[in-house]
């Protein structure tokens, strides 16, 4: 049911439903006394069982349906209220209406601590833990005999007399359905609040709720409490229902199926519990005859019910109301609460764009984000290691308020571990930054977000389970949620009326109540803007925000943010497309390596010989100039890979945009370009990882574009990832010899051949590969892809993050490659090195080729250096 009632009066929603859903869940529950107080003693068990079903169902599906956490244990809370119950009301004579909440109240302390450590761990570790507590519950029962009665349990426990109504177990089955009513109405108004929203969130995004203020360790705490609450509190009836309780009735399988509750019922959604204890509780007495084989059955009814209805019962009856009647919306609400908006909102029809439809980017010129003076950004010797690596040594720099301050560099210098420190999600090994006077080092990410960093992320981070609407007003809270049961700070007209002001300066101009995972590309990178500006913010961090975006939508993007640092905001941008941080900047800083290089303004960095060193490259060791055309006919040979007109992406907008190349028969092939230019999507496409939207690849004639990645192997085209991924539990010998998987003759004596030509691999032969050095590692993915055979090799980035002397050494491996005749297509950040070996070359940018040519006439070209560093750049030829 929907519950969630527009109340037209100040257009608050009181989150209680319609007059006509409110009706019809009393009516239920009136049906439910009036069986209650007629049917015969058996049937009213039974009935007591669902209504207790349905109060742990309601408890379980804050934790899953709210924050995504799974628990197997809740038979532990069940005992402990149920016991709790017994032993005050036989050996304390506490009257069973003190016991009751003393025993939901117990209940909610155990889960309070419980989860403090068992929430530090996620997936499958969280669900061992609970299981783990069901089991320690059981057995401290039996251990503690005096208290409990050990084996033998506690008898004789009666339950409270409903005046002149009904005693016994119809009075236990008159509370049950009470509170089971109750229950699932405080859960609706949960979740329909601030803090659904913010279980919500966190479960959808928890790095990114962070990054707006949300502590999610505080949320999901009071989620268990909540969840461990309730199940105490049915416990506690159970306890005078069956009037006497033993450790044996509180095993593993009734967590299973309290479990199931929700799951079959529709985790999330409200009606979802009380579905879900109708079937769990009354079809086995309907198949009596099948008690033994009860788990069974139900084990089977839930694989069928996640394969024909992964949302439950409850997702599945909507589904078919919203194919019968298509035109009203469904009275069973998705679990989102998305349309809980008030009177505020504009009508659906005068909004401009549609739910679905992409924003095409407008930035509204409305004053959402008033100027004011904000505190400039200061990094002061910032170093991280991991390990070994030192990522970034010794950073300085200041973002200046009402600027753009950009960090740039090649792949592997640091800048993403630059930003995560600014960020507060690494804890800086030397150094420390300041926003205005004020320290924040040792703040973790949701202290700096409270402090006025905000920040956007190189993949969005949006809660697609709430609206575009919630994910922004959630943020104007700055992690205040108020009222656990408070619903005023989602709905308020003052604060909603301000998120749509925000999302429409932003350019978003599609409906505020489209959920945020039915949202393209672009709108997600302009809510995922506005909701990061929602908090006023001092400081702005952005990763890579152009990052899939259409040169149309990356120049609307750049005035985005140049009208976000004219509000008086420190933006602090990563990003690849060097035309977009070259318009845009009043500041550039450029890594290198993880150390600063240079920092002034574009042209400063442009014309600075050592960035364009940084991001073109060396040339082999010994001084070797790019290869000039090769006399002796080598690239003049046949064809052996082809692509014509190659469109590739991962959203509605392409990646690639008709890419045309060529690599014969023993020749060297260079891809050059900045990061996110095109190139590794070009390389997953060849190596069928990627399934190319239009155009060709051809293999000497044989069509490769429906293959899938395995077949594209068998037929000899073999890619060497970027960042090696080896097999990190496997020895080196065995990550070699998987490479000969679909080429296993003669397998030992190839092995021999690699280890020949990668001498160090020899003498860490039985080593774990995880534990070698990154050029080790890149050697083995070599090796491991020549044992395949390959007619043509493809090396993505194969130098990145290496030092200059395993470079140099990995180079000269790649050299002897190419003597012997082998064909390599290959990317790497290092232009110098790449033209070094290579025959011909093509220039990528913005997934286009640029130019083409020999590498000599390539090094000479401009194009190469302003796909690198931008349009200024044009005339500046590759250094020698």
């Amino acid at each position: 049911m929907t519950w969630i009632n527009k109340k037209k009066q100040g257009g608050v929603a009181l989150g209680l439903g319609t007059p006509l859903q409110i009706a019809a869940f009393l009516a239920v529950l009136v049906l439910g006394a009036g069986l209650a107080l007629s049917l015969n003693g058996y049937w009213v068990f039974v009935l007591a069982q669902v209504a207790l079903l349905a109060i742990v169902g309601v408890g379980l599906n804050v934790l899953i349906g709210l924050t995504g956490q799974m628990s197997f244990g809740h038979v532990g809370f069940y005992a402990i209220g149920a016991y709790t119950v017994a032993i005050l009301t036989t050996k304390a004579g506490v009257s069973f209406w003190v016991a009751w909440p003393i025993a939901a109240a117990l209940g909610a302390v155990c889960g309070a601590l419980l989860a403090l450590p068992a929430l530090r761990v996620k997936g499958p570790y969280l669900a061992m833990i609970t299981i783990a507590f069901g089991f320690i519950v059981e057995h401290g029962i039996v251990e503690a005999g005096a208290l409990t009665g050990g084996q033998n349990g506690i008898m004789g426990i009666s339950g409270p007399v409903l005046g002149g109504l009904a005693q016994g177990e119809r009075a236990m089955a008159l509370l049950a359905i009470a509170a089971a009513g109750l229950a699932l109405a405080l859960y609706a108004w949960l979740a329909c609040g601030t803090w659904g929203a913010a279980m919500r969130a966190v479960r959808d995004a928890e790095t990114a709720a962070e990054s707006i203020g949300l502590n999610p360790l505080v949320i999901k705490t009071v989620a268990f409490a909540l969840s461990a609450l309730c199940a105490a509190a049915a416990g506690a009836l159970f306890a005078p229902l069956s009037g006497f309780v033993t450790p044996h009735t509180f095993g593993f399988a009734q967590s299973i199926l309290f479990v199931l509750v929700v799951m079959l019922g529709g985790a999330g959604s409200v009606a979802g519990p009380m579905i879900g204890a109708v079937i769990v509780g009354l079809l086995p007495e309907l198949l009596s005859g099948l008690e033994e084989y009860r788990l069974l059955f139900f084990g089977v009814l839930l694989l069928v019910v996640l394969w024909a209805a992964p949302d439950g019962v409850a997702g599945m009856l909507r589904r078919f109301q919203s194919l019968l009647r298509p035109g009203l919306r469904p009275t069973l609400q998705r679990p989102s609460c998305a349309d809980v908006i008030p009177d505020v909102m504009p009508d659906a029809g005068a909004v401009a764009g549609s739910a679905s439809a992409p924003s095409s980017m407008r930035v509204d010129e409305a004053p959402a984000l008033p100027p004011r003076v904000r505190l400039p950004l200061t990094a002061r010797g910032l170093s991280m290691r991991f390990g070994g690596v030192r990522a970034v040594s010794d950073l300085y720099f200041e973002a200046p308020a009402a600027a753009v301050t950009s960090l740039i560099g090649p792949n592997g210098a640091g800048k993403s571990t630059a930003l995560n420190m600014l960020g507060g999600f690494y804890q800086p090994t030397e150094g420390d930054f300041a926003l205005g006077g004020e320290t924040l080092t040792g703040l973790d990410a949701m202290r700096i977000a409270r402090r006025g960093v905000a920040r956007s992320y190189q993949t969005s981070q949006l809660f697609g389970s709430l609206s575009v609407l919630d994910n922004v007003v959630l943020a104007l809270h700055r992690g205040r949620l108020g009222p656990l049961l408070g619903s005023t700070g989602r709905l308020d007209p003052a604060l909603t009326a301000r998120a749509v002001e925000l999302i429409r300066w932003c350019g978003y101009t599609g409906h505020p109540r489209t959920l945020a995972a039915d949202l393209p590309h672009v709108d997600r990178r302009l809510v995922e803007i506005a909701r990061a500006l929602a908090a006023d913010p001092e400081a702005l961090l952005l990763d890579e925000p152009a990052a899939g975006l259409s040169r149309e939508d990356k120049e609307r993007l750049g005035t985005l943010l140049r009208r976000i640092a004219d509000a008086g905001v420190t933006v602090l941008l990563v990003e690849h497309d060097m035309a977009l941080v070259m318009g845009i900047s009043d500041q550039v800083v450029v890594l290198d390596a993880g150390v600063r290089l240079a920092v002034g303004t574009p042209a400063q960095v442009q014309a600075d010989p050592a960035v364009q060193q940084a991001y073109l490259g060396e040339t082999l060791e010994g001084g070797s100039e790019p290869r000039a055309a090769d006399s002796t006919g080598t690239g003049q040979g046949r064809e052996m890979l082809g692509v014509g007109a190659l469109v590739a992406g991962y959203g509605a907008e392409p990646v690639l945009h008709g890419i045309d190349l060529q690599v014969r028969q023993g020749e060297v092939v260079a891809l050059l370009g900045a990061n996110g230019a095109g190139k590794s999507t070009l390389m997953k496409a060849l190596a069928g990882l990627h399934r190319p939207v239009q155009g060709g690849i051809h293999l000497e004639g044989l069509e490769l574009k429906n293959f899938g990645a395995e077949q594209v192997v068998a037929r000899g085209v073999v890619l060497v990832p970027e960042g090696r991924q080896v097999f990190p539990e496997l020895s080196v010998l065995d990550n070699i010899r998987l490479g000969a998987f679909l080429q296993p003759a003669d397998r030992d004596a190839r092995v021999e051949e690699q280890l020949r030509r990668f001498p160090r691999l020899r003498d860490r032969l039985h080593q774990r590969a995880g534990l070698l050095s990154g050029g080790e590692q890149q050697m083995l993915a070599i090796a491991r892809a020549l044992m395949a055979r390959p007619r043509i090799l493809l090396l993505d980035e194969p130098s990145l993050g290496l030092a200059p002397k395993v470079i140099a050494e990995l180079f000269a491996a790649l050299d002897q490659l190419r003597r012997e005749g082998m064909t390599l297509l290959l990317v790497d950040q290092m232009a110098g090195l790449a033209l070094a070996l290579a025959d011909r070359a093509y220039v990528i940018e913005g997934g286009r080729v640029v130019a083409q040519g020999t590498a000599a006439d390539i090094a000479a070209d401009g194009a190469l250096a302003q796909a690198y560093l931008g349009q200024q750049a044009k005339s500046t030829p590759m250094p020698a």
